[in-house]
Formats: structure tokens, sequence, C-alpha cells
């Protein structure tokens, strides 16, 4: 790929990084007041100013007079204020009108609760709006448009960009400052090589730059958003690979065997593995058996697809090998259930196994780190516990990470340290967007389970309001009666807790009697618990939550899977990890405030037997006409669809992609220019390229690629250090 690309000589390469590099303060038309103003927008070098790139256009290339103006639709409107009225109908309401004038007639502007545009704006000033024009009382209006006050440099038939700023610099000067930079920016150097950049029909960097800022034409901003989207991915997903090859630097990896104790755990299953479960084991085997490669990857199932009898066919070959595995889950119940499926397959298999959690006794936590250190055990099950220091391991070989997402990236590596070059496997039941998955999980090779191969009863989901609530309860005596179990999920613990720990779920707020905007009140385990003891005197009702001792969450979930709880009532930890084909019911109380990946692993919990299950979805908000809501959005999908996939999809358009991740977690990733739903072929092509361009230069020290190298250093900063010192 890179053989034959030019790379531009040293003197271009430093001019780029000085100048990029070079403060903000440098540049023309930067006084001090706007120096101040750019560094609170986090403006502080030219490479940062070139990167602020506008926000919306207005294209005076398709400006009306009022007149030609279409009625019913959005358009730019260049005219001249005539009038500035502000007006008070109610108390809580400011209206401020503005009248504008051309040639052909006259438009009147409301802006409603904005009074300082009425100090923004003056008779004579020369005003782009743009907007829905609408036609009432005789004039053409438009509400709340976006509007520029113009200069005379703005002129019609162009596209003017319109940045963000601070107060001491004005749209006008911002533009007057890029432009400044872009002069000087002409011939910067492009990092990425040319065969690159013309393969996938990518514009230079300057280029984009120049018609982000100052576009020709539309067009010319989307293919300029899309150069910059997909470096932006490009350089993640470097950053990400090189990050993984910095940690497992003079590593040298562990060349599983695939023997007797494979086959034996095979011939254990109790069911044939499906053709995407047998592929996602031969990816997994081998990569654990190449010598040549630490094997970093990622199994995606979603809900009941089998992920468990995958891992399990893995494990086997820590024995074959003489070696050991660990397999860490983000709760004692997640990290319990894994010993009860896999433990009878390691048994059959003759592989010694322990699960080690923060409620594991004493005495057998000490046999279990005697029988780890001397390489007895092969297969050690557990929560956190497994990170103390006292945790030692003969040798430890392969790692596998349950819902990564719920771990921290140093979390990951305490436990990787215990085992240089050991092999790890994440797993997930978050059906995630292949885009979604490429961007932060960009240093992990992926295997995807979509279907589950021995199909359950299934689930159906209803979303009920409050005047519907004796339906979901008429269903939970039903199931009662008839010898099965119920979940019951509220969002709270008891009605003390504070809500701002809760999810942040867009679009939840309802509106009161005076017209505000409010949240629907949260029921709390407790409570609910107390009202179903009254509800269903002859049953059993218990509590789950994460503020209980570990023991004690333990004997709870072991007493509802013995059928002695009738119902549970639970916040979100039942989510993964707890396995009764019994409860055939669930009830989840203000679905509103839940995310749409966390439903649909709540109600996976239901119908995983010989019987169906419903998931009842409680919710307060009522859909507005005039207003679209996102959670109703979200939880008309949740019954319409049980692919954990499309829902997935689904949320990663209805919410920002973090949302769905919690990506803090991944080192804050955020992708300025990328949109994961509709730039799925640049993600796609990003990662493909990465992938060979660090087969060609593994540490991008080739010629061609150094300044891809400079780049993704300058980007990440101290994440690379031993790369760059390497």
């Amino acid at each position: 790929m890179s053989r034959g690309v030019q790379l531009p000589d040293a003197s271009a390469r430093l001019s780029r990084t000085s100048l990029l590099g070079a403060d903000v303060a440098r540049l023309p038309y930067v006084s001090a007041s706007r120096e101040e103003a750019l560094r609170k927008l986090d403006v502080h070098r030219v490479g940062d100013l070139l990167f602020h790139v506008p926000y919306r256009y207005l294209d005076f290339s398709h400006a009306h007079s009022i007149e030609t103006a279409p009625i019913g639709s959005v358009c730019t409107v260049v005219a001249v204020v005539d009038r500035v009225l502000q007006k008070r109908p109610r108390p809580n309401l400011t209206v401020t009108e503005v009248a504008l004038v051309d040639d052909t007639g006259v438009m009147n502007v409301a802006f409603f609760k904005q009074p300082w545009i009425a100090q923004q704006i003056k008779r004579g000033d020369r005003l782009a709006v743009m907007g829905k024009v609408e036609f009432s009382y005789g004039f053409k209006q438009m509400a709340s448009p976006h509007f520029e006050k113009l200069d005379a440099s703005a002129k019609t038939g162009s596209i003017l960009p319109v940045h963000r700023v601070r107060e001491g610099l004005t749209a006008a000067w911002m533009r007057r400052i890029v432009s400044t930079a872009l002069e000087q920016a002409v011939d910067l150097c492009d990092p990425i090589p040319a065969r690159l950049r013309a393969g996938r029909r990518l514009m230079s960097l300057s280029r984009a730059l120049r018609q982000i800022h100052f576009p020709s034409s539309t067009g010319q901003v989307k293919l300029a958003r899309r150069r910059l989207a997909y470096e932006e991915v490009l350089y993640l997903q470097l950053a990400l690979r090189l990050r993984n090859d910095a940690n497992l630097l003079e590593v040298r990896p562990v060349a599983h065997v695939r023997g007797e104790h494979a086959a034996a755990l095979i011939a254990a299953l109790p069911f044939e593995l499906s053709s995407e479960q047998r592929a996602a084991v031969d990816d997994i085997q081998r990569d654990m058996m190449n010598p040549g490669r630490v094997m970093n990857r990622l199994l995606l199932g979603d809900v009941g697809t089998g992920k468990t009898a995958v891992a399990s066919a893995a494990l086997a070959l820590v024995a074959d090998t003489g070696t050991q595995a660990c397999v860490m889950a983000p709760t004692g119940v997640l990290a319990q259930q894994y010993a009860v499926k896999c433990g009878p397959l390691l048994d059959a298999a003759g592989i010694r196994w322990a699960l080690l959690t923060g409620s594991t006794g004493h005495r057998e936590r000490e046999r279990i780190l005697h029988d780890l250190a001397s390489g007895s055990l092969h297969v050690l099950f557990g929560t956190h516990a497994v990170l103390s220091d006292d945790v030692r391991f003969a040798h430890l070989s392969f790692v596998v990470i349950d819902e990564q997402h719920r771990f921290g990236v140093g979390q990951r590596n305490i436990l990787r340290s215990k085992g240089p070059g050991a092999d790890l496997l994440v797993m997930t039941a978050t059906p995630i967007p292949r885009t979604l998955a490429l961007s932060v999980y960009g240093d992990l090779d992926t295997s995807i389970i979509r279907t589950r191969p021995v199909p359950g009863a299934g689930v159906s989901t209803r979303v009920l309001d409050d005047a519907n609530r004796d339906i979901a309860w008429g269903a939970v005596r039903a199931a009662l009666e008839s010898g099965q179990q119920a979940y019951v999920i509220c969002p709270l613990v008891n009605e003390r807790e504070p809500e701002d720990e809760l999810e942040d779920v867009p679009g939840v707020e309802a509106m009161d009697g005076g017209g505000q905007r409010s949240r629907p009140p949260l029921r709390s385990v407790e409570r609910e618990a107390e009202e179903l003891s009254r509800m269903f005197p002859d049953r059993v009702v218990d509590v789950l939550h994460g503020k209980m001792p570990p023991r004690e969450k333990d004997r709870v979930i072991e007493a509802f899977r013995a059928g002695a709880v009738d119902v549970l009532v639970s916040t979100t930890v039942v989510e993964v990890g707890v396995d009764v084909p019994n409860a055939t019911v669930m009830v989840v109380e203000n679905g509103e405030r839940f995310g749409l990946a966390t439903l649909h692993q709540l109600r996976g919990r239901v119908g995983r037997g010989k019987l169906s299950g419903s998931c009842y979805v409680m919710c307060s908000l009522k859909r507005s006409r005039s207003r679209r809501n996102v959670s109703l959005d979200r939880l008309e999908a949740l019954e319409s669809t049980s692919d954990g996939f499309a829902l997935a999809e689904l949320d990663l358009r209805l919410r920002h992609e973090g949302e769905i991740l919690g990506l803090r977690q991944h080192g804050g990733v955020s992708l300025r220019f990328v949109d994961l739903d509709d730039d799925a072929d640049i993600v796609e092509a990003a990662h493909d390229d990465a992938c060979e361009l660090l087969r060609y230069a593994p540490r991008l020290h080739a010629t061609a690629t150094l300044p891809l190298r400079h780049e993704v250093i300058d980007r990440y900063g101290d994440v690379f250090k031993e790369v760059s010192g390497g």
C-alpha cells in the first residue's frame, strides 16, 4: 500500500509543525480581548483554530428576497432591520419582534425568551435570517430563526460560515482570523499518504480545512467533513492499537495447544455449536495458538446467543497447554453464573476450576490462592477480587473479561500484568453497532454472534402507562398462580437516593400543570417491595440491589433461583448474569429512565426456558403531537423488535455514542466529526487502513508513515511514550 509514496521534505514537515503548534496569539487581528475569548473556546494553537469548524452556514447562494421566500419551507432571507420591539404578553414570556424590509416587502421575525437580541441589533442593520417561513396576519413570518448580522464582506452568492464565539469575539472577527490562518496554511504537509487519500477519494488536508471554513458549495462541505472524519477515526484506530502494542513490548506470546481437554469439553456440550458459535471458537483458538502475536479479541453477542459455551471451549486450551486462565466479571452474581454454567463442562473435561469473590470464605480463599500459585488450578472465575496483590498465578496465559465497559482500562491492565503475554478475550452481552465497536474497541479483533443457537420461547414486550398498571399486576398474579416467578425493576433503592446518580436519558421530561417541564416521580425498590407484599400477602417478596453486602446479594439470588422467592424487586443489578428459567414476567417501573440497551438486557432475564416471557414497561410520559420525545421513540422500538443489534443501531441514532457505553471509561474517546450512524463506511475504511498501515510499519517508523506517527502522538500525548521512545 505504501510503496512509492513520496513524503514531503523535512522543511515542509517542520513548517507544518511550527505553524499548527504556534500560539494563536501570534496571528493577525488577535487582540488581547479576542485572545481571551479564543482561549475560553479551548483554542490555544493555530491547529486548534483550524479545527474549530463552523457549526452552521448561511447559504447566500440560495438566499431569497422576502417576496420569493417560499411559505412552509426553511430558507435564508437577507433584509434590513426596520424596527425592533420588545413585548411581554405574560409575566414569564418576553417576545422580541423584528420587522425586516427589502425592495420586495416586509417580514416579521419573533424571538421568544431572548430579550438580549433587542440590544444586539438595531434599525438599519443588514440581517440574514434562516428558518421556516410562515404566513399570518397578512405578513410572512419566522419564529426564532438563526440569524447573523452581516458586514460589508458578506456577499450574496456565497456561503457564510458561523463559528461558535464567546464574549469579546464576534463571528465576523472569527472569520477574519480563521481566513488569515488558512492563508498561512495553504501548503500544509498532509500526514495521510497520497496513495491512501487517492484510494479513498479524500481531499488533501489543506483543501479540506479551506472548504470546511469557507466552502464553495454545500457539496464541498460534505466532502471536507468526510476527510476530517476519516482522519479522526484513522488516528484513533492507530492510537488504540499502538497503545496496546506499547503494553505488550518485550512480551512473548503463549502458543496454546488444542488437545484432549479441548476435545472433551466440546463433547460435553449439551448441544451442537451453531455456525456462528463455531466460527467464534475457531477465531479465538486460532489466535491463542498463534506463537507470533498476543490475542486481543472482542466477543460480541446478544442475550442468549451462547457466549458462555464459546468461552468454555477457549478455556480448555489452557489445560492442554499446562497454563491458567482467569475470567473476571463485574458482579458476584455474574461470576457465580459463569461458575454454574461453565463449571460442569470443565469438570467433564477434567479441568480444575474455582470461584473467588468478595464473599468467599477465608479458608476457601487460602486454598484457592495456594492452588493458583502451585499451578494445580487451571481456571479461576471471579470479580474485582482477582485483582488483589495476593492473587498470584503460576502461569496465567488467558484472560477473559466480561462486560468490559463496566471496568476501567487500568483494571484490565492490572489483571493482564499477572500474566505477561496472556491472550485477552473481552465479552459483552450489550449489542453494539459495528461502527461503535470499531471506534471504542479499535485495538480488538471482533467476533459476533447474532442469533440464538437454541431459540427460547421468547419475550413479548408491552409499554403501559399508569392508567393500565393493572394489566401488568394481573400478569404477575397469573404467573404466580401457575407456579412461576416474577421480577420487578425500579430505578432507585430508596426514596432518599439522589436521582442524579441515575443514567442520564434524554427526553424524559413531562409537562406539569403550570406548563413547566418536570421529571415523573421515581419508584424505589424498598417502597415497591412493601406495596407488593401487601398486594400478594401469601407470596414471598424479596429485594436485591447493589448497595447490599455481597453475601446478602448471593443469598437472595440463590433463594430466587431455588424458587424460595416468588417476586424479586431489584435495581438493574440483575441486568446480566441472573438466569432463572422459571421467572416468566418482568415489570419495569419508570421505563423512560433507562437506556434502550439496559431495557433490552433486563427483558432478557425472562423467557429463558421453555416458557415464554412477558415484559411490561411502565411509562409516565405521554405522546405529544407538537414535540418529539426520544424516550417514547425508544420504548416503541423496544415493543416492535427483539433484535438487540437493531435496537443498538436505533439507540445510536437517538443518543450520542458516549451515552450508550459510558465512554469516559475508555480514556475519554470523543469523536467530533464522525457520525457513527451515517459514517459507517468511513469507520470501516479507517479501521481497515489502520490495520494495513501497522502491518506495513508496526510502529509507524517507516519514512512514509512518520507523519502519521507524529500526528497520533501529538493528539494522544503520553499514551504513546513507550512507542515514541522505542
